[in-house]
């Protein structure tokens, strides 16, 4: 390889790690990014009203089945 492109690849090579060095600090866009992020990760992680008010009926539905196998049983178990 002639010595004028190892020269250019090594300037390119020097100035692309170098701009790449600059990339540490974080602007304001980026914090409100990570803000923004968090916000929503907190928003998701946590259950609405709904979730919430589905979760109830499904534990009385469950509640309400095993009370009807247990009147179930005792129905079987008195007309033996």
């Amino acid at each position: 390889m002639p010595s004028y492109k190892r020269v250019y690849q090594a300037l390119c090579t020097g100035l692309m790690l170098f701009a790449l060095g600059g990339c540490k600090s974080e602007g304001p866009a980026e914090k409100a990014g990570k803000q923004l992020d968090e916000a929503v990760d907190d928003l998701t992680k946590s259950k609405g009203p709904a979730e919430r008010a589905g979760e109830s009926i499904d534990k009385a539905a469950e509640r309400a089945g095993e009370a009807i196998d247990e009147a179930g049983k005792k129905v079987r178990k008195s007309t033996e």
